[in-house]
């Protein structure tokens, strides 16, 4: 399985750099973080959130992401800003980011799968 972090072209102008961690199952384990040019701040997307919508699951991803990102290089705060994406002030690196938010995502994937499979089951 593949789990390489690369920084890729930014498609979009307002975006200054943007770092995706490419894997076999993106549904489940891919992260991004993009850094805004408006801004000092970066996303980072969490794709799994979008579907993780159960206790006591959601809560556990959730505050262990935040402190997976408070606890980068760097980093001076973080927020939620959507369900799933947090915004992260500071100077951290993007690669530093997606490698943190990653970390969290594999510990948990056996405990994910098997909610997004009753989820689909039920």
């Amino acid at each position: 399985m593949s789990d390489d972090v690369q920084q890729v072209q930014p498609l979009d102008s307002g975006i200054a750099e943007e770092w995706i961690r490419k894997t076999d199952d993106p549904d489940l384990r891919a992260v991004s973080a993009s850094k805004l040019r408006a801004a000092p701040l970066w996303n980072v997307s969490v794709w799994v959130m979008e579907f993780v919508r159960t206790d006591p699951l959601e809560s556990e991803l959730r505050r262990r992401i935040a402190d997976a990102l408070s606890a980068v290089d760097g980093v001076t705060s973080v927020e939620e800003e959507d369900r799933e994406v947090w915004t992260v002030t500071g100077t951290p690196t993007g690669k530093a980011l997606v490698e943190a938010a990653a970390l969290v995502v594999d510990h948990l994937a056996p405990q994910t799968r098997e909610a997004l499979k009753q989820a689909s089951e039920g």
